[in-house]
């Protein structure tokens, strides 16, 4: 007798199963299942050859591609897309109210093409009219032009239909998609988030820090479809992976269901059991057995299949196996389509149709969710962050009284306290940093996201900086319903933000590619510079900014006092565009201004005039100096220096929003620095030379710069900047050695 498990009483029988149910762990393999009212698993079969036929014509067409991954995953995807589970309008894509889709394993856009061209080409044969400008859909036509400039990309990027952002290297989907979850739990919705995930990503690190982080936070509206075909790219998972597979997620605390990935009927029941049994707060992964190129001739269940195409007359003869009587000339793969085009009869179209309605109609009215979220919330701003603006007279806890001394750090942790207040949508937290960097202050405001607090504002990552950063940015990518949009602040010690350089590369690529969703993050990089002293060189962030100077998308910000820190947060918070943002762990003097030093809000020019030339008879210099500890040796030393030579200074707090000065505003730029002035330049940094180039003239690059080129020691601040030879008298002579002619 076939089983119903949808079935209360049903499913209580078959949950005495203990081979088939233990706790949190059920098997569906070989079940007995009963067909459910309204699919059609023949139906479903014969559609699984009809993606299929797209995958491969899509990767002969481009004689490049990722067939393996794509083919196995064929009816995890019909299964959800078809199987009255996903929340999802064709016509409406990117509805807000939709469930996410994150390709995890972003290589396999074959299959999402291939989904794409049998939906919209359906779609257009009923005559339901979209807009392909709008849409931006994959049709059948289009996949002749597979991983070409004009045609369709080769790893997934989120504009297109069932892609919910830009996703390549392997295991950095799951985090982001965790990013999203949390977030929409947090705010009350009732939306799910899909991950498309392979096996061979469970190797990468960052996946095991984000299981860790989804089943802390009780992140259950999470479900992974994960491919278990057993190999990667240079052979079986085994040879990196030794444990039982299924450890790796059940023992994190993960539900898990496991089922035959080939049987769509497994398949489908594993999604329409997985929000409905568990009931325990936990994120949920399918383990679906498959075959790796499943039917792609040769490579079919090797590693080989992977990422490349078989021969042409192979090709041939897998089409013709799946039932395309396709005629194979070379370089005419359209011809090839359609004969899979023609494979589509009217029962098929008649089938999609509905399911696609009933997906569309699974998604709530944008006004109803705006108001469960302001329900859940309840007297949370629902204020979009980017939209704030400086008050024009700041509150008390951001100014700081000049004179006095306050850390950076610290005026950074009061805007984030202040911007949490303000806003329903604004997510922080820190690598096991946040009390010593102060984003502790903000995360405790509404408390650390948890089971018991799903609405906490706060998220513990603990010592994973790469899955950090990925949820963090990621889920600023989102928009909300009533058009919300999250921010995000996360936060390491300087030295360590180069090792989730690519997290935030990939999430600047997704900025730029879907400019809709663009997203703003602040990567906060605290303990900046040597002042990191007692930690030694391993703590001390000297050259981290290199990295991120050279990633289009973020700028680095470094404040030289606690006002010109709240001062530039509110600008990048304006602007809307990521930002590194350096902050100082010691506490060091409050700039002192008016005469001739400008309002701290000029630190938003990227460089500003603290000091002007007196226009004496003496030869003339300009310091440009970044790092508030350099400025304050410096000035120590200014009056020898003014016996012989009429000094200007500089402050620098962001080369590159200086270097944007120069296009947007070319006037102030030249009051700060003219053209001809460059040849005088000294540039002082107590960092990385290079941060401080576009202020000089190359020829002067080696001989004006006054930086830090090695590793230091241990020590406190003051032994440290002896042993970086930039004590004051140290800064003095190698002015001196720079300017003599």
């Amino acid at each position: 007798m076939s089983l119903n498990l949808l079935d209360e009483k049903v499913w209580k029988k078959f949950s005495k199963d203990e081979k088939r149910v233990n706790g949190n762990y059920v098997n569906l393999m070989g079940a007995d299942l009963e067909e459910l009212a309204g699919v059609d698993v023949k139906r479903l079969q014969h559609l699984a050859a009809i993606l299929r036929g797209f995958i491969f014509a899509a990767v002969e067409a481009g004689q490049s591609g990722h067939p393996g991954g794509s083919s196995a995953k064929v009816e995890q995807l019909l299964a959800l897309v078809l199987g009255e589970n996903l929340a999802f309008d064709p016509i409406n894509p990117k509805n807000p109210g939709r469930d996410r889709i994150i390709w995890s394993a972003g290589h396999c856009t074959p299959g999402l093409f291939a989904m794409n061209s049998l939906i919209y080409e359906i779609l257009r044969r009923s005559g339901r009219q979209f807009s392909e400008a709008a849409v931006q859909p994959v049709l059948p036509e289009h996949l002749l032009r597979f991983r070409h400039s004009d045609g369709p990309q080769g790893h997934a990027e989120g504009h297109y239909p069932l892609a919910d952002t830009s996703t390549g290297p392997s295991g950095h989907g799951l985090s982001g998609a965790g990013g999203m979850a949390i977030v929409h739990k947090s705010c009350g919705l009732p939306t799910k988030v899909y991950v498309m995930m392979g096996d061979a990503e469970s190797e990468e690190g960052m996946t095991y820090e984000a299981r860790n982080v989804l089943a802390a936070t009780g992140t259950d509206n999470i479900i992974v479809s994960l491919d278990y075909n057993h190999f990667g790219i240079d052979g079986p998972i085994e040879e990196a992976m030794n444990s039982t597979y299924i450890d790796h997620w059940r023992g994190m605390g993960w539900n898990m269901i496991e089922v035959d990935g080939h049987n769509v009927l497994e398949v489908l029941y594993a999604y329409r059991l997985a929000p409905k049994i568990f009931n325990n707060s936990r994120p949920t992964v399918v383990i679906c057995h498959t075959l790796k190129g499943k039917l792609y001739g040769s490579k079919e269940n090797t590693a080989a299949s992977h990422g490349a195409p078989i021969k042409h007359d192979e090709y041939i003869e897998v089409m013709k196996n799946l039932g395309f009587d396709i005629p194979g000339i070379p370089k005419e793969v359209m011809k090839d389509i359609e004969v899979i085009l023609k494979n589509i009869s009217p029962e098929d179209e008649k089938y999609v149709l509905e399911k696609l309605d009933i997906g569309a109609k699974k998604i709530k009215p944008e006004s109803e969710l705006v108001r469960q979220m302001a329900v859940t919330l309840g007297n949370r701003a629902l204020v979009n962050p980017t939209s704030l603006r400086r008050p024009d007279t700041l509150p008390p806890e951001l100014i700081f009284e000049e004179g006095s001394k306050v850390a950076t750090r610290k005026a950074a942790g009061a805007w984030y306290k202040w911007l949490m207040g303000q806003t329903a949508f604004f997510y922080a937290g820190a690598g096991d940093l946040g009390g010593s960097i102060v984003t502790a202050p903000a995360e405790n405001m509404y408390g650390l996201i948890t089971a018991k607090n799903p609405l906490g504002r706060g998220i513990r990552f603990g010592i994973a900086e790469q899955n950090m950063a990925m949820m963090s940015a990621t889920l600023t990518q989102d928009i909300l319903p009533g058009g919300f949009h999250p921010v995000s602040v996360f936060g390491t010690y300087a030295v360590f933000t180069t090792m989730i350089g690519n997290c935030v590369r990939l999430a600047v690529i997704n900025n730029h590619l879907y400019p809709a969703h663009k997203g703003f993050f602040i990567m906060y990089a605290a303990h900046d510079g040597p002042e990191t002293g007692e930690d030694g060189p391993t703590h001390q962030g000297l050259y981290w900014m290199s990295l991120y100077n050279a990633i289009p998308g973020i700028k680095v910000y470094k404040p030289m006092d606690a006002n010109e820190m709240v001062e530039m947060l509110f600008y990048a918070l304006e602007k809307g565009e990521p930002i590194a943002l350096s902050a100082m762990r010691p506490d060091t003097p409050v700039i002192k201004r008016g005469g001739d030093v400008p309002p701290a809000m000029a630190a938003t020019w990227g460089a500003y005039v603290y000091k002007p030339f007196k226009e004496n008879d003496k030869q003339k210099t300009v310091l440009v100096i970044c790092g508030a500890q350099m400025l304050f040796n410096t000035l120590e030393i200014l009056p020898n220096l003014e016996k012989n030579y009429d000094v200007k200074i500089i402050c620098v707090t962001s080369p590159e929003l200086f270097e944007e000065l120069r296009h947007t505003n070319e006037r102030v730029a030249q009051q700060v620095l003219p053209d001809h002035e460059r040849e005088l330049v000294v540039a002082l940094h107590n960092g990385w030379k290079g941060f401080l180039y576009p202020f000089m003239l190359p020829k002067n690059y080696e001989k004006r710069s006054v930086c830090i080129d090695t590793y230091l020691k241990s020590g406190n601040v003051e032994e440290v900047y002896e042993v970086a030879h930039l004590t004051p008298a140290e800064i003095e002579q190698k002015i001196l050695n720079a300017i003599i002619k």
